[in-house]
Protein backbone atom coordinates (compact mmCIF):
# COMPACT_ATOMS: atom_id res chain seq x y z
CA UNK A 1 0.00 0.00 0.00
CA UNK A 2 3.19 2.65 0.28
CA UNK A 3 5.66 3.34 -1.94
CA UNK A 4 9.41 2.23 -0.92
CA UNK A 5 10.05 5.61 -0.66
CA UNK A 6 7.24 6.09 2.05
CA UNK A 7 8.78 2.70 3.98
CA UNK A 8 11.86 4.61 4.18
CA UNK A 9 10.85 8.17 4.96
CA UNK A 10 9.03 6.26 7.65
CA UNK A 11 12.08 3.66 9.01
CA UNK A 12 14.00 6.54 9.12
CA UNK A 13 11.69 8.97 10.82
CA UNK A 14 10.72 6.44 13.45
CA UNK A 15 14.35 6.15 14.27
CA UNK A 16 15.48 9.10 14.47
CA UNK A 17 12.40 10.11 17.14
CA UNK A 18 14.17 6.99 18.95
CA UNK A 19 17.44 8.13 18.44
CA UNK A 20 17.98 12.03 18.42
CA UNK A 21 16.60 15.09 19.98
CA UNK A 22 17.80 19.02 20.06
CA UNK A 23 20.76 17.78 20.97
CA UNK A 24 21.64 14.54 19.46
CA UNK A 25 21.61 14.65 15.81
CA UNK A 26 22.45 11.93 13.53
CA UNK A 27 23.89 11.68 9.88
CA UNK A 28 23.04 10.20 6.84
CA UNK A 29 25.14 7.66 6.95
CA UNK A 30 24.90 6.44 10.41
CA UNK A 31 21.06 6.47 9.61
CA UNK A 32 21.24 4.53 6.32
CA UNK A 33 23.45 2.36 8.12
CA UNK A 34 20.60 1.53 10.86
CA UNK A 35 18.30 1.04 8.72
CA UNK A 36 19.40 -0.65 6.06
CA UNK A 37 18.72 1.56 3.13
CA UNK A 38 20.84 3.28 0.46
CA UNK A 39 22.36 6.36 1.47
CA UNK A 40 21.54 9.00 -1.19
CA UNK A 41 17.90 7.53 -0.91
CA UNK A 42 18.12 8.66 2.99
CA UNK A 43 19.56 11.90 1.95
CA UNK A 44 17.01 12.76 -0.47
CA UNK A 45 13.75 11.86 1.78
CA UNK A 46 15.41 13.83 4.72
CA UNK A 47 16.29 16.72 2.75
CA UNK A 48 12.71 16.83 1.67
CA UNK A 49 11.35 16.04 5.41
CA UNK A 50 13.28 18.63 6.63
CA UNK A 51 12.24 21.24 4.11
CA UNK A 52 8.59 20.84 5.02
CA UNK A 53 9.69 21.08 8.97
CA UNK A 54 8.55 17.34 9.52
CA UNK A 55 12.29 16.49 11.04
CA UNK A 56 15.24 19.39 11.76
CA UNK A 57 18.73 19.72 10.51
CA UNK A 58 21.66 21.63 11.32
CA UNK A 59 24.44 22.30 9.30
CA UNK A 60 28.29 22.06 10.51
CA UNK A 61 30.46 19.83 12.39
CA UNK A 62 27.99 18.83 14.91
CA UNK A 63 25.38 19.26 12.16
CA UNK A 64 22.63 16.29 11.05
CA UNK A 65 19.25 15.56 11.22
CA UNK A 66 16.56 15.05 14.32
CA UNK A 67 13.00 14.72 15.26
CA UNK A 68 12.45 17.83 17.64
CA UNK A 69 9.18 16.84 20.85
CA UNK A 70 6.62 18.72 18.56
CA UNK A 71 7.46 16.73 15.71
CA UNK A 72 7.51 13.39 17.76
CA UNK A 73 3.51 13.74 18.19
CA UNK A 74 2.49 14.26 14.35
CA UNK A 75 0.51 11.47 12.83
CA UNK A 76 2.49 9.46 10.33
CA UNK A 77 0.21 10.39 7.45
CA UNK A 78 1.99 14.03 7.61
CA UNK A 79 5.61 11.77 6.29
CA UNK A 80 3.65 9.30 3.62
CA UNK A 81 1.71 12.48 1.97
CA UNK A 82 4.81 14.51 2.26
CA UNK A 83 6.27 11.67 -0.18
CA UNK A 84 3.46 10.57 -1.86
CA UNK A 85 0.78 13.24 -1.99
CA UNK A 86 -2.83 12.59 -1.04
CA UNK A 87 -3.93 11.87 -4.34
CA UNK A 88 -2.24 8.25 -4.08
CA UNK A 89 -4.78 7.33 -1.49
CA UNK A 90 -7.88 8.75 -3.50
CA UNK A 91 -7.02 7.80 -7.18
CA UNK A 92 -8.60 4.63 -8.50
CA UNK A 93 -6.76 1.59 -8.22
CA UNK A 94 -7.18 0.80 -11.84
CA UNK A 95 -6.00 4.24 -12.73
CA UNK A 96 -9.27 5.31 -14.20
CA UNK A 97 -9.85 8.90 -14.56
CA UNK A 98 -13.64 8.98 -13.84
CA UNK A 99 -14.29 6.58 -10.73
CA UNK A 100 -16.15 7.33 -7.88
CA UNK A 101 -19.24 6.24 -6.08
CA UNK A 102 -21.46 7.03 -9.33
CA UNK A 103 -19.23 5.68 -12.21
CA UNK A 104 -17.09 2.88 -10.55
CA UNK A 105 -14.64 0.87 -11.42
CA UNK A 106 -15.08 -2.81 -10.83
CA UNK A 107 -13.13 -2.84 -7.29
CA UNK A 108 -14.07 0.70 -6.19
CA UNK A 109 -16.89 -0.55 -4.22
CA UNK A 110 -14.48 -3.69 -2.93
CA UNK A 111 -11.64 -1.36 -1.49
CA UNK A 112 -13.13 1.92 -0.73
CA UNK A 113 -13.50 0.56 3.34
CA UNK A 114 -9.91 -0.54 3.22
CA UNK A 115 -9.01 2.59 2.11
CA UNK A 116 -11.12 4.19 5.00
CA UNK A 117 -9.07 2.37 7.99
CA UNK A 118 -5.83 2.39 6.44
CA UNK A 119 -6.08 5.81 6.20
CA UNK A 120 -7.54 6.15 9.30
CA UNK A 121 -4.63 4.11 10.82
CA UNK A 122 -2.00 6.72 9.25
CA UNK A 123 -3.96 9.61 11.23
CA UNK A 124 -4.30 8.29 14.52
CA UNK A 125 -1.35 6.97 14.84
CA UNK A 126 2.09 9.49 15.77
CA UNK A 127 5.22 9.19 14.67
CA UNK A 128 5.75 8.77 18.79
CA UNK A 129 3.48 6.18 19.29
CA UNK A 130 5.42 4.10 16.45
CA UNK A 131 9.34 4.76 18.12
CA UNK A 132 7.36 3.75 21.50
CA UNK A 133 6.10 0.47 20.35
CA UNK A 134 10.10 -0.18 19.04
CA UNK A 135 11.32 1.06 22.68
CA UNK A 136 8.80 -1.49 24.49
CA UNK A 137 10.09 -4.17 22.07
CA UNK A 138 6.60 -4.49 21.18
CA UNK A 139 7.50 -4.06 17.31
CA UNK A 140 10.64 -4.26 15.42
CA UNK A 141 12.61 -2.30 12.14
CA UNK A 142 14.56 -5.23 11.31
Amino acid sequence: MLSNSSKYALKAVIYLTLHTDDTRKMTVKEISSHIQVPQAYVAKLLQDLSKRDLISSTRGPKGGFYVNETNKSLPISSIVYAVEGRKQFSSCLLGLEDCDEEKPCPVHHRIVSSRSRFLEVLEKTSIAQLAGDLKAKKAFLQ
